[in-house]
């Protein structure tokens, strides 16, 4: 099921990870519950991914700086292409660029993360990905990995991401791959993958990674639109053609999540990572991890509660 037709009857107790609502059926809601993900055709209008485009290319060649934006770069390339879309491979936190941030608060998104937020929904994490063609060192590949890994709040099933493609994305190209039914077992150990030259800034993956676990690679068309579970295990492949690969995602909280201290947790290394190179950015002498997602947290829906 990938989209909306009829509206689900109320079943309490049966679902954990949706909530009751008149947007998803009981298919959906079903499917969801036991794969941890649901992809909705067609959600975003073309016109909308085309002004995120040209969002995305005005950062790329700095006619834009949105405050707190965190633009990571294949710096090997840069001599070769100066400033543009062939060098930047990631626009994150972009919460204070008022064109990207449009999409955070699409009305077509926002009624399917309320099914699994509710309805005071937070921003939590917004990211454009521009998977570059890849060499042979697969420095875009991206790790099987847990986004809980990543975030300091809880509880898990009450946050989703939304993640839509901004071209055709398949495995050709480096298209999401997802490990169904992953999103029921607990947050697990992650790190640098150990394998030489790919080790990217802050794309860790998971430490002992079942390679049997069935996998399903996400084919997805301009506008579809994947809502995931922060436990779901997932990465993506390299990109082995000469175009560029993009996408452009947000993961949404309910506001009623609270923060958690991940110290002598396994998140603990990844809080110290986060907090460096933040102290490095701004010159900052104190700064916590909670201060981080403070910064990029925006209410979208309903009213701030702990968040």
């Amino acid at each position: 099921p990938t989209s909306a037709q009829v509206s689900a009857v109320p079943q309490p107790g049966r679902f954990c990870y949706t909530l009751d609502n008149d947007v998803l059926t009981t298919e959906q809601r079903q499917f969801y519950e036991d794969n941890g993900y649901l992809l909705i055709k067609k959600l975003v209008s073309d016109k909308d991914i085309e002004r995120f485009r040209k969002e995305f290319l005005r950062i790329c060649k700095k006619e834009v700086n949105p405050p707190g934006a965190m633009i990571m770069k294949d710096e090997s390339l840069r001599s070769q292409y100066g400033q543009s879309e062939k060098v930047v491979n990631k626009v994150q936190d972009f919460q204070e660029d008022k064109e990207l941030f449009r999409y955070c608060t699409l009305p077509e998104v926002l009624k399917y993360v309320e099914c699994f937020t509710g309805p005071n929904i937070m921003a939590m994490h917004t990211m454009l990905i521009n998977k570059l063609p890849d060499s042979d060192k697969q420095t875009f590949l991206h790790p099987m990995h847990q986004d809980l890994h990543y975030f300091p709040f809880r509880p898990a099933d009450r946050i989703v991401c939304s993640w839509t493609a901004m071209e055709r994305a398949d495995q050709d190209n480096g298209c999401l791959v997802v490990q169904p039914g992953t999103h029921k077992e607990p947050l697990k150990p992650h790190g640098y993958p150990k394998q030489e030259g790919k080790a990217n800034k802050l794309f860790h993956g998971l430490l002992d990674e079942d390679e049997t676990s069935p996998r399903v690679h996400l084919v997805m068309e301009k506008g579809d639109t994947v809502f995931f579970h922060p436990l779901l295990i997932h990465g993506s492949g390299v990109n082995k053609t000469s175009g560029f690969r993009k996408s452009i995602s947000c993961h949404f909280a309910s506001s009623q999540c609270y923060y958690i201290d991940v110290k002598n947790t396994d998140q603990e290394h990844l809080e110290k990572e986060i907090v460096e190179i933040v102290r490095k950015k701004y010159n900052a002498t104190s700064v916590e991890l909670r201060d981080i997602w403070n910064f990029r947290a925006r209410l979208v829906q309903g009213e701030r509660i702990n968040l």
